[in-house]
C-alpha cells in the first residue's frame, strides 16, 4: 500500500496543503516567483505525520501480522504493544498519534530542554515521554537502546545504517508531500528552478530530491538550509560520509537541533546536485514575522528556516552568483510546520 493510500485510510478526509505564490516577498527578494507550500495545514500541524504516523502503523502491521485496517477498527487489541522513538517534538508527535490510534502505548524520547508545549501535545496522545539529559541525539541514542532492551518497536526517522526499513518507510511518507507539489504545479503550469528546504538530518529534503527535483525546471537548484549551530547535513556533504557534531546544538530552529545526518537521506542527497546555505540565529528569528509580513502563514523558526535561508542567498551577491538566483528565478520554500499551540 503507497504512503498516500494509507494516509487516506487513517484520515478520510486528509488533503493536500495548499501551494500559495507570495508575488511581494518575490519583489522584495528580486526574483520573478516565490511560491510556499503551507505544511502547517496537516493533521498535527505538520510534515511528519506523513512519514512518523505511517511508518509507526506499518511496523504495528508487521507486528501483529494484521492489516492496517484491522488496527485502525481497533479490532484486535494492541494494547501489549509499545512503539519508541526520539523526537525534538514533532516525529514523536506523529508516532503517539499512530499509537493512539491503534490502541497501542508509546513511548517518545526526548531532550530536557524541549519545549513543554511539545511535551505536552505528545502527552495528550496519551504518550509516556522520557526526557533525556543532552541532545536529540543522546535521545536517539537512547531510544535505540531501549528497543535493544525490547521495551518496544523502534520507530527512527533518522541512523546510521543504510538500509533501516523504517526509515525508508519514514521517507516514503514524506513522499507524498513531493507528488503534491508535482501535481500543483502541473496545474498552475509552472515549475521551480529553486527550492530552500530546512533540514534537520535531512529525510525531507532527501525526499524531495528524490521526488520533485526532476520535475524543475533549470538550473534546478535544491538548497538545503541548516542552522550554523546544528549543520550536520553541510558538515556531511562536505566531507562525503556522516560526521556527528559536538556541542549543544542549540537554535531557535529546534526541530533542526540535529548533530548527525540520516545515512540513507545523505545517500540520497549525494545522487543529487544540492547545495547549503546555513542561516545563523537572528536570521532564523526573524523568518516568521517577516513571513507573516508578506501575508505567509503564521509558524516557527523551524517552520521559516527555508524562507531564512532563501532570504540570505537573495539579499547577497555572492550567494545569488553562487547558486543561479536570478530576475527570472522561481522559488519554492516549504513552511514545515504551524505555530505551536496547547493540545
Amino acid at each position: 500500500m503507497r504512503s498516500d493510500s494509507l494516509i487516506h485510510e487513517i484520515w478520510p478526509e486528509f488533503r493536500p496543503t495548499s501551494l500559495v505564490e507570495l508575488p511581494t516577498l518575490a519583489q522584495f527578494t528580486n526574483v520573478a516567483q516565490v511560491f510556499i507550500k503551507c505544511e502547517g495545514e496537516r493533521p498535527l500541524g505538520n510534515f511528519k505525520v506523513l512519514g512518523g504516523m505511517t511508518a509507526a502503523i506499518r511496523a504495528l502491521s508487521r507486528a501483529t501480522d494484521a492489516p492496517t485496517s484491522a488496527l485502525l477498527s481497533h479490532s484486535r487489541d494492541n494494547r501489549r504493544l509499545r512503539l519508541i522513538c526520539a523526537s525534538d517534538g514533532n516525529h514523536g508527535l506523529a508516532v503517539a498519534a499512530a499509537a493512539a490510534r491503534c490502541g497501542s502505548r508509546a513511548s517518545i524520547f526526548l531532550p530536557r530542554r524541549v519545549n513543554r508545549v511539545r511535551l505536552r501535545r505528545i502527552e495528550s496522545q496519551g504518550a509516556q515521554v522520557v526526557l533525556i539529559d543532552g541532545t536529540y541525539d543522546d535521545a536517539v541514542d537512547a531510544a535505540a537502546e531501549a528497543a535493544l532492551r525490547g521495551e518496544g518497536i523502534l520507530i527512527a526517522d533518522t541512523g546510521e545504517r543504510g538500509d533501516d526499513v523504517v526509515v525508508q518507510e519514514v521517507m516514503a511518507g514524506y513522499a507524498v508531500l513531493a507528488r503534491e507539489l508535482e501535481c500543483q504545479f502541473q496545474q498552475l503550469g509552472t515549475a521551480p528552478s529553486h527550492a530552500f528546504i530546512q533540514a534537520g538530518v535531512g529525510g525531507l529534503a532527501a525526499a524531495v530530491a528524490d521526488g520533485f527535483v526532476h520535475r524543475m525546471r533549470e538550473p534546478r537548484k535544491l538548497l538545503i538550509v541548516e542552522p550554523e549551530s546544528a549543520a550536520c547535513v553541510d558538515a556531511a556533504l562536505n566531507a562525503g560520509q556522516l560526521v556527528r557534531l559536538g556541542g549543544t546544538l542549540d537554535t531557535s530552529a529546534a526541530m533542526l537541533s540535529c548533530g548527525l545526518a540520516s545515512a540513507i537521506a545523505l545517500s540520497v542527497l549525494r545522487r543529487h546536485t544540492v547545495g547549503t546555505v546555513i542561516a545563523d540565529e537572528s536570521e532564523l528569528r526573524s523568518a516568521p514575522g517577516l513571513l507573516e509580513e508578506f501575508r505567509g502563514p503564521r509558524t516557527t523558526p523551524s517552520g521559516a528556516a527555508g524562507l531564512a535561508g532563501f532570504l540570505k542567498a537573495a539579499h547577497s551577491s555572492e550567494l545569488r552568483d553562487a547558486h543561479g538566483l536570478q530576475a527570472d528565478s522561481s522559488v519554492l520554500l516549504l513552511i514545515t510546520e504551524g505555530p505551536l499551540t496547547e493540545p
